[in-house]
């Protein structure tokens, strides 16, 4: 890993904001994400609540600071030389029942498991089919996060957006305000926030009553369904799907086609099970995943004529 030069950063107007005792220095970042990968972020500060979270925006923005939001680390690749500026970590984990139906989650909620378990056991379906796929609320409306409907058809799409009712957003003008469901533009991957430095602070799902059995069976089933093509992130960290994806075939399928399944470089490997994943055998660097990558896109466009692009976000200095 090449050395980097830290950015001049104002740390005494930060830490007064934040407090200096919440401000991390020379973090590293590999721990706190999916993959496994990543150098250190000059500053990293927890924010544990919606005025936490919204104040450390405002101070990057106000110091003109170069800032990070970090929830899970899921679909992300940060580079081995890290992050220059302060890299956020959302931990706004608080969960408010609204009714009977409806529930307010920070943005910093764990879908995969926590609000999954805590909705089931009131009884409310609608995040159920969304089970072992690693997201905060905020990533999952970020990216409209989606998984196939129950078996045995398989066959639609379903989407986060259609149990969101709203939410309260930072905006990128500085305003703290609820927003209905239509201002998210929600479609296949996208959100409007992936054109808007708007910061997502809790969201409200409308639920429906669902017989808790039915879900407990749709969790199993989809479970089992990742698990016959996904990696246990214990045992191989990965950041989820490398490429978007193609109309009419699949990503992995052409990476599978030009003999790259369970191909190796450095420490990172094109999964035995699904080569549209990479995941980290132990030490992988991300020059090592990278190197994967475009020897993916290379060997696509020459044999196949397809242009495969990164779906992952690349963070940081490589």
């Amino acid at each position: 890993m090449s050395a980097t030069k830290a950015l001049d950063l104002p740390v005494s107007e930060i830490a007064a904001r934040l407090g200096d005792d919440r401000l991390e220095r020379d973090a590293i970042l590999a721990p706190h994400t999916t993959f496994k990968i990543g150098g250190p972020a000059d500053l990293l500060y927890r924010a544990l609540n919606q005025e936490e979270l919204a104040e450390a925006v405002r101070t990057a923005r106000d110091l003109d600071i170069p800032f990070f939001l970090l929830g899970l680390g899921a679909n992300i690749l940060v580079g081995d030389k890290g992050f220059r500026g302060l890299v956020i970590k959302n931990e706004v984990e608080h969960v408010e029942w609204l009714d009977d139906t409806r529930v307010k989650a920070g943005s910093g909620v764990k879908i995969y498991h926590d609000l999954i378990q805590m909705t089931v056991a009131k009884g409310l379906g609608g995040l159920q089919h969304y089970v072992g796929i690693p997201s905060t609320v905020g990533g999952a409306v970020w990216q409209n996060l989606h998984f196939l409907s129950p078996p045995p058809e398989r066959e639609r799409t379903m989407f986060i957006a259609e149990v969101v009712e709203g939410a309260t957003i930072l905006t990128e003008e500085g305003e703290v305000r609820e927003v209905d469901l239509d201002y998210f533009q929600f479609g296949y991957d996208y959100s409007i926030l992936h054109d808007r430095k708007d910061v997502v602070l809790d969201v409200t799902f409308r639920l429906e009553p669902t017989p808790k059995e039915e879900m407990r069976e749709t969790i199993r089933e989809n479970l089992q369904w990742r698990d016959d093509r996904h990696p246990d992130l214990w045992l191989y960290p990965s950041a989820g799907s490398i490429f978007q994806k193609l109309e009419g075939i699949g990503a992995g399928r052409l990476v599978d086609q030009v003999g790259l399944k369970g191909h190796v470089l450095g420490s990172a490997q094109i999964f035995h099970k699904h080569a549209n994943i990479m995941v980290n055998l132990g030490g992988a660097t991300s020059a090592d995943v990278r190197a994967l990558i475009d020897l993916a896109q290379t060997r696509v466009r020459e044999q196949l004529g397809y242009e495969l692009k990164t779906e992952i976000g690349m963070i940081g200095e490589f």
